[in-house]
């Protein structure tokens, strides 16, 4: 059965992993998350791992550096230039970018350009903001939800902090209708150290994974492979359906 549980109460897209993102109104949900999201990342050259991505639980200034586009270069929604922490622009993939990281990280960094994104675990993460409320309180401090890197922010019509982990295994849809977009929920937002940094000054409040870890197993949000393609916007319906 279908059950209405709330509403999108903001959208988040990350265009380079790990660093600032941009809030929209709407977006396009494609097969491999809201178009533009972590479709570029900075690789590591020396690491040889399966994940050789550069991320701010690593160099916590990443978070710092702002990717925008500039509207006569045609790049579609890849961003064009990175503003970084000093208000300096620099090209997305030049070489004083990578020189600039390479050099606060202490070792060479490339900028990659990957199709169908850089995900650590799902395409589209979800988040209530009654869930975050709660860890604030946990964790004594009022939280910004941008601390939790989450693609949707849901406002639930029932305000019961972490409900989302009793959406994994069912479906949410975004608007009504049998075309509307929508993702299969496959499991609960694991959360490391990046939960701790703040997104406007990189600064680490160890308390905020504390209390993630007290209240709910180290978990918050969930994660969801896109099943319906379409148009998400905030202020929209959202359903569940087990």
């Amino acid at each position: 059965m279908l059950v209405e549980i709330g509403r999108i109460e903001a959208l988040f897209r990350y265009p380079v992993k790990s660093m600032a993102g941009e809030r929209l109104e709407a977006a396009n949900l494609g097969w491999h998350g809201l178009d533009g999201d972590r479709r570029l990342a900075l690789r590591r050259i020396d690491d040889r791992s399966d994940f050789p991505w550069l991320s701010a639980g690593t160099l916590a200034d990443l978070l710092l550096f702002t990717p925008h586009r500039r509207e006569d270069d045609g790049q579609g929604e890849l961003p064009t230039q990175i503003r970084t922490p000093d208000g300096e622009e620099m090209s997305v993939f030049g070489d004083d970018l990578a020189a600039e990281i390479g050099r606060r990280y202490g070792a060479p960094v490339q900028m990659m350009q990957m199709r169908h994104g850089i995900f650590d675990e799902g395409s589209l993460s979800v988040i209530a903001s009654d869930t975050v409320r709660e860890i604030g309180r946990v964790a004594g401090r009022e939280l910004d939800v941008r601390r939790f890197r989450p693609n949707v922010v849901v406002g639930l019509l029932q305000s019961i902090p972490f409900q989302e982990d009793e959406w994994v295994g069912g479906v949410v849809s975004f608007g009504e209708g049998e075309d509307a977009p929508a993702i299969s929920v496959t499991l609960r937002d694991e959360r490391c150290s990046m939960l701790n940094l703040d997104p406007d000054s990189a600064s680490s409040a160890p308390e905020v994974m504390k209390a993630v870890v007290r209240r709910n197993q180290n978990t918050a949000g969930v994660y969801g492979a896109v099943t319906r393609t379409g148009r998400v916007a905030v202020g929209q319906t959202i359903f569940f359906r087990a």
